[in-house]
């Protein structure tokens, strides 16, 4: 096995691990009737599924963009003339803003936001909520970053340092934990926090199309996304979305087949509805 893959496993599994612990002895919220170990089971299935699929088909479509680009010279980047370190930094920039347009146009759009919804109709919100993609949805989105990638002329290890982080970030901004406010709100200048990505798995409509950003929380900011608490109490607002909470949506063949269900026929949520909680 490639020895990035290694280390991005690596690095996966540690972060996994302390986040899990964490959430083990201090979790923020305890939501009655929830079974974790049927979630943790649903969610992390549809991991592996999106991992075997990622294998077969475009699963080292950065890595080989980056070095196909790299190797002609194309990219904004290389034109630039910058030194490697601020080369490999703006990349990852580039790469994080975009991936934050990825997720926004998954709200944005019914096709995608079909295959989107299976990451918003957990009802619960822990580590594991950080891998429930759709294996397809997992696909696109290699694609989508590889095009960004070839664009960028990004060097192929600002791509694994990139990759590394934004798996790192989506298990800790799932996590079921809590940063003193103090702490939360200097982060947050900067980065997206438990607390900020929380808001937007919210069950309200005009929650849910807020807050998209991965790593960066400037996005948000800078494309008026942003907001800074939710509507409910913290610790008890509703969480997922209410058309799919019955015990068929939540299991891991409901998930796969939750795309190409007639009745989740409807137009994606759009930016700045204000409507009452989610129908779906």
């Amino acid at each position: 096995m490639d020895q990035t893959v290694l280390f991005r496993l690596a690095v996966f599994a540690v972060l996994l691990l302390v986040m899990a612990g964490w959430e083990f002895l201090l979790p923020y919220r305890t939501v009655a009737g929830q079974s974790r170990s049927g979630r943790w089971l649903t969610n992390f299935s549809l991991m592996i599924c999106g991992a075997a699929l990622s294998r077969f088909t475009v699963g080292a479509a950065m890595i080989i963009a980056a070095s196909y680009a790299q190797g002609r010279g194309w990219g904004v980047l290389p034109m630039l003339g910058l030194p490697a370190p601020m080369a490999v930094v703006l990349a990852i920039i580039g790469l994080d803003c975009a991936v934050y347009w990825q997720h926004r146009f998954t709200h944005m759009f019914d096709v995608l936001w079909r295959f989107h919804r299976v990451h918003h109709v957990d009802p619960g919100f822990d580590v594991s909520t950080a891998v429930r993609f759709h294996p397809l949805e997992i696909a696109v989105s290699a694609a989508y970053k590889a095009g960004f990638v070839v664009i960028l002329g990004a060097d192929a290890w600002a791509v694994v340092i990139y990759e590394t982080l934004l798996s790192s970030f989506a298990l800790f901004n799932h996590g079921n934990v809590h940063l003193p406010r103090w702490v939360d709100q200097t982060l947050r200048g900067l980065f997206v926090t438990p607390d900020m990505h929380r808001i937007h798995h919210s069950a309200w409509m005009v929650e849910t199309n807020s807050n998209y950003g991965n790593i960066l929380s400037l996005w948000d900011r800078i494309f008026a996304s942003y907001t800074d608490k939710s509507r409910e109490n913290d610790r008890e607002m509703t969480i997922g979305l209410n058309e799919f909470r019955d015990v068929e949506s939540q299991s891991l063949v409901g998930s796969l087949w939750l795309p190409f269900r007639r009745d989740a026929a409807r137009i994606a949520p759009k930016p700045g509805d204000v409507s009452d909680k989610q129908q779906g």
